[in-house]
């Protein structure tokens, strides 16, 4: 028993420094890829900005200051103000916040939902793949905001409406993803072995297919947060995202359409927020994409 014990714990301690190991190797192949330290850089900003906000903002950012109306950029506020005289450095740096809020909620939520739909769908095969890959397909024949628009409309607006309807219609390529990796491994030997073993298609599933789509799953997940902004920002353009007087960025551009040609910063801070954000997000799943793609790593 001591010595089942020993090696026991002797091989969990050599698998946390085998992941260790192969954790640092990672950090040094991404430390190499410039792009991919900008796009960290930018997400890294964004993420600090949300979490030291209070510290950060020098203003109210729902208190209004009539006497400076839609004053241009100067000390005092360095992005200017808006209609209502509110400082749109600070409404940006609160803004970040829901940004982060809306793309947590649908990657925690779209992910898990085609992972498992995607992987029940390759392993059992037969009817039920046909059924979830049938709706899968009617899900991405419509375009993303189009049916985000639909749902957000029946549910009602809302920043979390806008979360759950971006969810349901950022599913379906996670589902695809996993059903193809399930294809691929769900008569390998190693599975065929765990089926001789008495393991059930669900502990499959979940122990040996799930964890095989992870890798390219984070990548999805970093190239669709662009994407799950600029809907989120679509949504807050047209009013059915988060309301008024939330710092919303997509809002904010609304409002500010209406000053474009007089006093610009209004709607274009926030445009540049969202689109400084967006290619943080892109160059950085770029250079995951580079480093976790098999094929592509064989190459750099």
């Amino acid at each position: 028993m001591t010595i089942s014990n020993i090696s026991l714990a002797e091989s969990r301690r050599l698998l946390r420094r085998a992941r260790l190991n192969q954790f640092r190797q990672f950090a040094a192949r991404f430390s190499k890829n410039s792009l991919g330290m900008v796009g960290l850089f930018i997400i890294g900003v964004l993420v600090v900005s949300a979490l030291l906000a209070p510290l950060i903002a020098t203003h109210d950012p729902y208190l209004p200051d009539l006497a400076r109306r839609l004053s241009p950029p100067d000390a005092a506020n360095w992005f200017g103000t808006d209609e209502l005289g509110r400082d749109i450095f600070t409404r940006i740096i609160y803004g970040s916040r829901l940004t982060l809020l809306i793309v947590g909620l649908v990657v925690l939520t779209s992910a898990p939902i085609g992972l498992i739909i995607g992987a029940m769908a390759g392993t059992y095969g037969g009817w039920l793949d046909a059924v979830f890959m049938r709706i899968t397909d009617v899900f991405l024949a419509v375009p993303k905001l189009l049916l985000a628009l639909a749902f957000v409309a029946a549910l009602g607006p809302g920043i979390v409406n806008a979360a759950l309807a971006i969810t349901l219609t950022a599913w379906p390529p996670y589902a695809r993803l996993a059903r193809a990796e399930a294809l691929i491994v769900r008569d390998s030997d190693y599975v065929n072995a765990v089926r001789l073993a008495g393991g059930s298609q669900m502990r499959i599933i979940f122990r040996h297919i799930i964890p095989m789509c992870m890798s390219s799953v984070i990548v999805r997940m970093t190239l669709d947060m662009a994407g799950i902004i600029l809907t989120a920002a679509g949504l807050g353009f047209i009013g059915l995202g988060a309301q008024p007087p939330l710092p919303e960025w997509g809002a904010m551009i609304s409002t500010g359409r209406k000053f474009i040609f007089d006093q610009w910063w209004v709607a274009t801070i926030p445009g540049f927020a969202i689109f400084t954000v967006s290619l943080g997000f892109n160059l950085l799943g770029d250079a995951m994409r580079d480093l976790l793609d098999p094929h592509l790593r064989r190459r750099i």
